[in-house]
């Protein structure tokens, strides 16, 4: 009997965590810490994209080249950093014309306006398979601030920010799984998987008052599991608690098994954390600063794992906890 295949993060701990450096927090975390000048560290994040994977073939390159930007950029967020600049790696097909090149160029230009980073420097390579592209992000915190996976400590409340299953919604009514009835809801879901709106103004908002912090890319459920297994805790969700936008909401009224999405579907990059008990009325005080909402959703407790619990308090069955590369 074949040997069933090893998860990313079996990979991880087995082949690549025994190399890692002082500065690469036992590859645990989903950034790299290093030195800068007194009083900082350097934020070190690297993801990559891939087309059919994490785009759709035929999405236009401007939002590919700001989609690249974001995903990378909310791992910042998620350190309480600020952004400085990014290294980019193209690995593109052999038939993609300067047209393509031009479009992805302005996405860049774009975002790089918005977010204030520039291109560092990188590599290009022309391939026959599809589309791939790395970017290395670097941002700053100041020295002992980073906000990492591992702070988690029993009795914190566990938030998120903004909304969830909308971008695994948005990908649901790409490829025709989804029937929405309203144009704008539909609209709406996919603008935020085409789209992130990675939360570095909250992030940084939250240093010194989140215990510890993951952005939502692989789904709520498996990225909270993530999060307790660097903290060595378990949490408890409240499923009646999770904050949905409008368009999401009508989605699972219209078919309740569309909840799946919300629990364990990926790319809303939005922020998820531990704070204290007591921590409510500052919460309250940034998301009215931020202009975003942040919604307590659950507990920590000692233990190991995630449960999500109903409107009774009983445990929930999560078929799908978060997207998974192997």
């Amino acid at each position: 009997m074949a040997r069933p295949t090893l998860t990313e993060f079996e990979r991880i701990a087995r082949f690549f965590a025994p190399l890692a450096a002082p500065g690469a927090l036992g590859l645990v975390d989903d950034v790299a810490l290093i030195d800068g000048p007194p009083g900082e560290q350097y934020v070190l994040k690297t993801d990559a994209i891939v087309e059919g994977v994490d785009f759709l073939p035929g999405t236009p390159p401007g939002q590919v080249a700001q989609k690249l930007l974001r995903v990378n950029l909310s791992d910042l967020a998620a350190k309480g950093a600020v952004p400085l600049g990014y290294l980019l790696v193209t690995a593109l097909p052999r038939s993609l014309g300067e047209d393509w090149l031009a479009g992805f160029a302005a996405g860049l230009a774009k975002d790089q306006a918005t977010y204030g980073i520039g291109l560092l420097g990188g590599d290009m390579t022309a391939i026959d398979g599809p589309i791939t592209l790395t970017v290395a992000a670097i941002g700053r915190v100041s020295a002992g601030s980073a906000v990492l996976r591992s702070g988690a400590r029993p009795g914190d409340r566990v938030y998120v920010s903004g909304t969830l299953g909308d971008a695994a919604l948005g990908l649901a009514a790409l490829q025709g799984k989804l029937a929405l009835a309203d144009a704008v809801a539909r609209e709406f879901l996919i603008d935020r998987y085409a789209l992130p709106q990675p939360r570095l103004d909250i992030g940084q908002r939250l240093v010194g008052l989140a215990h510890a912090m993951i952005d939502v890319s692989d789904g709520l459920v498996a990225d909270l599991g993530h999060l307790c297994d660097a903290s060595g805790v378990a949490a408890t969700v409240e499923a009646e608690k999770l904050p949905l936008s409008a368009a999401a909401a009508a989605a699972v009224r219209l078919d309740p098994a569309a909840m799946a999405a919300v629990l364990g579907g990926g790319d809303d990059y939005e922020l998820l954390f531990t704070a204290p008990h007591g921590s409510e009325a500052a919460l309250a005080l940034l998301a009215r600063q931020a202009g975003v909402r942040i919604t307590m959703i659950g507990a920590i407790a000692p233990g190991a794992g995630v449960e999500v619990t109903d409107r009774d308090g009983k445990p929930m069955r999560v078929e799908v906890a978060g997207y998974r590369h192997f």
